[in-house]
């Protein structure tokens, strides 16, 4: 008799054909059709749409928010706040409120990342030389137009540049900006795409515009002789080398340098930072000072610190007695972003193709493109004016027998029949007929009609001149040098970056040697001997040599760049490098930790720990059953101190110490043979070193503390018998199956 199916196996049967089904229905794909498919698109949308600046010098997102803020009437207007402006944009732009207020505050006067902000700011709108200063929200701030936007937009209601539908065809947007100047080589900008980038240096608008002038005068003239060299809102001193910038303007690749420009304080012997690099901030400065300060490759510093204010940036570093300034800030410039290097990358999307190109075929593209736009303004303007002549020649006619008109008027009977009519009666066409029929009765009078007619051979002038324009592009030159000339007249500025055309070059007295960084292995016995041993030392002999009475304590695995902290009897803290002692071998006894360190002769060695970051807990156990968790960056310091006094409790003598960097649990056993489990979860972090802590285990008066260990070291097999639900409390009895012999003393582990 067959054996009846269970209802498990009558559940399963149909899953597993299921899966099978699925996996035969699986599909080999080409990759490299896979990628063109699906990830080619959205590259090219990337490459085209938003991170690569076009020929007037902005990235999509600019436009669409300056475009927004023109259509506002922000453009000599008063300002609004400028989460108006966000709103409005997200209907040309529609990638998030946040990004559209980002791109604001990188275009405003308040941030400071343009040589010509296009933003006119008010409210707080962060720095662009800071890395942590924050900017107000939109619904705080403050906004409108430049004035040297008038330039971005002249023309632009001429037919000067093509527009498009926005994303949902709803608003047509411009395609580009019709700037009178080059501001793709003034406003700097900087884009990173698929599998390319863009990174573009600011010039003085006054020397971009003097060459352009050059430029469109002589194609082959010296740019480098007008345009000097790149100009940043930051200032600093730029270190001029001839060779390095005639590649970059020939090829747009290549790097320059720039440095801070500072001061030296004679009567508060101090150095005052004024002016950084456009690339670094004053964090990543003062950061790396600090880094060199505590590795003890710069001694002369004794502080640093921030004070800009409204007056502008400024960084002070206080100097030690008998400093040098001059030496001082040389090894910075070599160590710190005080000096740092700008990588040029001028990558323009050229009719949607990008393009690397240097300064020269820069201007060149652009020189081409404006062109285009002085001469599609000027047929603009010939357009309108042949227009109007067509209607003045219209009336010219009328003019002839002014009572007629009024006369074809007055008989006709339907509204319709009016245009017509007078089309017959006058021989003229439509156009010309509906602009005599809307003529206001006033105005229908000899004096009015001879007045406009007066301007006919104005306009035929005009328009001859204008035609003259758009045939010979010698003309559209002249026109665009002498806008390029009111721009420079108008706003040009000073240069805010120094060309340093002589400076040393030799490099400054060499910092101290970069550490060796290499996997080692740390022993410390407990009367102090230190070893540190590399893997391949401890490979060939791994027997470790103690002298007599003397025992395993302490060992890591670590790296050569490890700090030691190493704690005194004294309550002091030494701080070493591991890096500071010779490697060594496991049959040697080590150095003695109390004499490689300096300790006092009555001061012995009672612990130690390592960190790379600082980061974690230190847990201290007194014999008074008290218990401090510090937070191990309280030991940090920004000089490379190597002693600290007061570096735990003096009120009751040590029991334990333990680097905690995960919370755990702990077994404290005291001299009456009671024991309490507790979780360090519930000591509160102290950021004072001589913290007394808090009691945990509650002791008669004869009895103390003797002995702190985590509990996955104990022989405690039932835990649950002396768990704490809260402390202090005074332990249950120690049972003898959750003893062990143990000697009494501090640690036995780490």
């Amino acid at each position: 008799m067959a054996r009846k199916k269970q209802p498990d196996e009558q559940k399963k049967r149909p899953v597993n054909e299921n899966v099978r089904g699925l996996h035969s229905e699986v599909l080999e794909q080409n990759i490299t059709e896979t990628l063109a498919v699906n990830y080619m698109p959205y590259a090219m949308s990337v490459i085209v749409s938003r991170a690569i600046p076009e020929i007037d010098g902005f990235k999509p997102s600019h436009r669409k928010l300056l475009y927004t803020m023109y259509q506002m009437h922000l453009l000599g207007g008063a300002r609004t706040k400028s989460a108006n402006v966000v709103g409005q944009t997200m209907k040309l732009n529609p990638h998030g409120d946040a990004a559209i207020y980002d791109t604001m505050v990188r275009l405003s006067r308040g941030y400071g990342a343009l040589l010509h902000p296009l933003v006119d700011s008010k409210g707080n709108f962060g720095k662009v030389y800071s890395r942590d200063m924050a900017w107000a929200a939109s619904r705080y701030t403050e906004v409108r137009l430049d004035g040297i936007c008038a330039e971005i937009f002249s023309g632009i209601d001429q037919d000067t540049v093509d527009f498009v539908p926005n994303y949902d065809s709803t608003i047509m947007e411009p395609s580009l900006l019709p700037t009178s100047f080059p501001n793709v080589l003034v406003s700097a900008n900087q884009g990173i795409a698929v599998g390319m980038a863009s990174n573009l240096c600011g010039f003085n608008l006054g020397e971009v515009c003097d060459a352009a002038a050059a430029y469109l005068k002589d194609p082959h003239c010296d740019l480098l002789s007008v345009l000097k060299a790149p100009d940043f809102p930051t200032g600093g001193e730029l270190l001029y080398d001839e060779a390095l910038l005639r590649e970059i303007y020939r090829t747009g690749r290549g790097s320059f340098q720039v440095r801070a420009k500072w001061r030296y304080d004679k009567q508060d012997n101090l150095i005052e930072i004024y002016e950084i690099p456009y690339s670094t901030t004053v964090e990543a400065i003062m950061d790396k000072v600090a880094e060199l300060v505590k590795q003890g490759k710069i001694k002369e510093i004794s502080d640093m610190r921030d004070e800009t204010d409204l007056n502008g940036l400024k960084l002070a570093i206080d100097l030690k007695r008998g400093a040098d300034p001059d030496k001082l800030m040389a090894r910075l410039y070599q160590s710190t972003p005080l000096r740092d290097s700008f990588p040029c990358n001028f990558n323009i999307l050229i009719e949607g193709t990008p393009r690397v190109m240097g300064v020269e075929e820069l201007l060149e593209e652009w020189t081409a493109w404006r062109i285009g736009c002085v001469r599609r303004r000027t047929y603009f303007v010939m357009k309108k004016k042949e227009e109007k002549l067509h209607l003045l020649k219209g009336l010219k006619k009328i003019l002839l027998d002014i009572d007629r008109a009024i006369q074809i008027i007055r008989q006709t009977e339907e509204d319709a029949e009016v245009v017509p009519n007078l089309m017959i009666g006058f021989g003229i066409d439509e156009i010309q007929a509906e602009y005599v029929a809307d003529i206001k009765l006033r105005n229908i009078n000899k004096e009015y009609i001879l007045r406009r007619i007066e301007e006919t051979s104005h306009l035929e002038e005009e328009i001859a001149d204008l035609k003259d324009i758009v045939e010979h592009p010698a003309r559209i030159k002249k026109i665009i040098a002498d806008e390029l000339a009111a721009v420079k007249k108008k706003y040009a500025m000073p240069r805010r970056t120094d060309i340093v055309y002589e400076y040393d070059t030799a490099a400054p007295a060499e910092l101290e040697a970069e550490v060796d960084d290499y996997p080692v292995h740390v022993f410390i016995s407990r009367d102090g001997y230190f070893k540190k041993i590399t893997p391949q030392s401890l490979r060939m002999n791994s027997e470790q040599k103690y002298k007599e009475g003397d025992r395993a304590y302490l060992q890591w695995e670590t790296s050569n760049r490890t700090e030691l902290l190493v704690f005194s009897s004294r309550q002091q803290c030494y701080k070493a490098r591991l890096s500071d002692f010779e490697d060594a071998k496991a049959s040697v006894l080590g150095d003695y930790l109390p004499s490689k360190l300096g300790m006092e002769p009555d001061e012995t060695f009672v612990w130690a720990c390592i960190t790379a970051d600082y980061s974690g807990h230190l847990l201290f156990f007194f014999e008074n059953g008290k218990a401090a968790r510090v937070e191990l960056s309280a030991y940090q310091t920004q000089t490379r101190r190597k002693k600290l006094t007061g570096a735990y409790s003096d009120k009751s003598p040590l029991v334990g110490a333990f680097h905690l960097t995960a919370d755990m649990e702990m077994a404290l056993i005291s001299t009456e043979g009671r024991a309490l489990i507790f979780h360090t979860t519930s000591l509160t972090p102290k950021s004072t070193r001589s913290s007394q802590g808090v009691n945990v285990m509650t002791l008669k008066k004869k009895y103390v503390l003797q002995q702190a260990i985590p509990l996955s070291e104990s022989a405690i097999t039932s835990p649950d018998r002396y768990r704490a639900r809260s402390i202090p409390v005074v332990g249950a009895l120690l049972k003898e199956e959750d003893q062990e012999e143990r000697q009494i003393s501090l640690l036995d582990e780490s």
